[in-house]
């Protein structure tokens, strides 16, 4: 215990920030493997083009099952051999998919790939944990960048490995690399080990009157859920926009893919402006520039050249927006205290993530009933929304 707090007290070193921050981004990288790899997986694996959407959907519900039932373990139980099995169901699970004879077989791996992969979201909290408190907003953004990375390198990294070596590929790289993870993981990080108060069963009744009593949880988790179903929206539909609009290849698309990454140098420059105190102007600035970002190509929605160039500068300032209000909500959510913040986490993440799920559902919805226009249109509302009911925080804020 004594040891952990002079850790605490010296402050994070940046070789254990970058550790962290490439963990995170392999770790999460997994929930995004199948999303440009729909087509062969359902052709391999015998899914109907109608159940096909389950390959995306079912690691997402994984994911929010380990955000809700197994992250706010991390209150309670020692943190490194926590991530240690964690990760090593992320393995198996990753393994079983590689090598799935059948979509059964595939989909009971994706949920479990789901399950495990939250463990990114105890990495993120135990590095905010090990920091100071005037280096939390630089420590959670550079962490959360190499989260971020990982979300965006994922769809094309998968695309250009299956066109090379196929599909199983992907998953079964995956989880050698993360084998080596768990190794390297279980060696460096220093223990951290909380002081249990309640029973597992308590500590998950317990996230109601957490979402009930701390309503800064509540609107940075449905700020960001808008902003990200925003962004589930844009990168499912986009793929599509760009074969049939565009006559995209699927490496084309891939290329494309890689332009969001850019939009990850937003984290740490917004977890540096947070701990200046510039939280406030940044939530909605972002709010408002991923607005516009949809509204951009809703207007220059046409084949031409323009058009499509305008559609990469929408990629990027979507990304910086999304990815800087991230880090800026997260900061806040850590901020309410240690004890909980297994928990706080588990609930925010869970809630933004179900925020992309449904995104991602609409996009597909609005693409087939109105095409690109409709789908852009609605990517302009939801960030307005996230807009309006922050501009009702600020009101609030001032009558006090």
């Amino acid at each position: 215990m004594e040891k952990e707090q002079d850790i605490r007290k010296s402050g994070i070193s940046s070789w254990l920030i970058f550790l962290l921050a490439v963990a995170c981004g392999l770790i999460v990288a997994n929930l995004y493997y199948a999303q440009t790899l729909v087509g062969p997986i359902s052709e391999a694996t015998g899914l109907t083009s109608t159940a096909a959407g389950f390959i995306v959907t079912v690691t997402q519900i994984g994911y929010v099952v380990g955000l809700l039932f197994i992250v706010p373990l991390s209150d309670i139980i020692e943190n490194r051999r926590l991530g240690v099995i964690m990760l090593t169901v992320t393995v198996v699970a990753l393994l079983t998919a590689g090598s799935a004879p059948n979509a059964p077989f595939f989909l009971a791996a994706s949920l479990f790939i789901g399950i495990g992969s939250a463990v990114a979201q105890i990495l993120v909290p135990y590095a905010a944990y090990l920091a100071s408190e005037d280096q939390r907003g630089r420590v959670v953004g550079n962490v959360m960048s190499g989260l971020l990375l990982g979300i965006m390198f994922a769809r094309p990294l998968a695309s250009f490995i299956t066109s090379l070596w196929g599909w199983r590929t992907v998953f079964i790289g995956s989880a050698i690399v993360i084998s080596l993870l768990t190794v390297v993981l279980s060696i460096a990080l220093p223990k951290r080990s909380p002081s249990p108060t309640v029973r597992y069963g308590k500590l998950i009744a317990s996230l109601g009157n957490l979402m009930k009593q701390t309503p800064v949880l509540r609107r940075r988790a449905l700020y960001q859920a808008c902003l990200f179903g925003a962004f589930s929206l844009f990168w499912t539909v986009v793929p599509l926009h760009l074969a049939e609009d565009f006559g995209m290849s699927q490496q084309g698309i891939a290329w494309f893919a890689l332009v969001g990454v850019g939009g990850a140098i937003a984290a740490p420059i917004a977890g540096r402006l947070a701990d200046k105190g510039w939280s406030q102007k940044l939530t909605w600035l972002s709010m408002l520039v991923a607005s516009l970002s949809f509204l951009l190509i809703y207007l220059f929605s046409s084949h031409s050249i323009l058009a499509l160039i305008f559609l990469f500068v929408s990629a990027f300032t979507l990304d910086m927006a999304v990815s800087g209000n991230l880090v800026i909500s997260q900061r806040a959510v850590y901020s309410l205290g240690s004890e909980s913040r297994g928990r706080l986490n588990g609930l925010f993440m869970s809630i933004f993530f179900i925020g992309g799920a449904i995104g991602s559902s609409v996009g597909g919805w609005s693409y087939v009933q109105g095409g690109w226009k409709l789908t852009t249109l609605i990517g302009t509302f939801l960030p307005l929304l996230a807009l309006v009911y922050f501009l009702t925080e600020k009101r609030k804020t001032m009558a006090e």
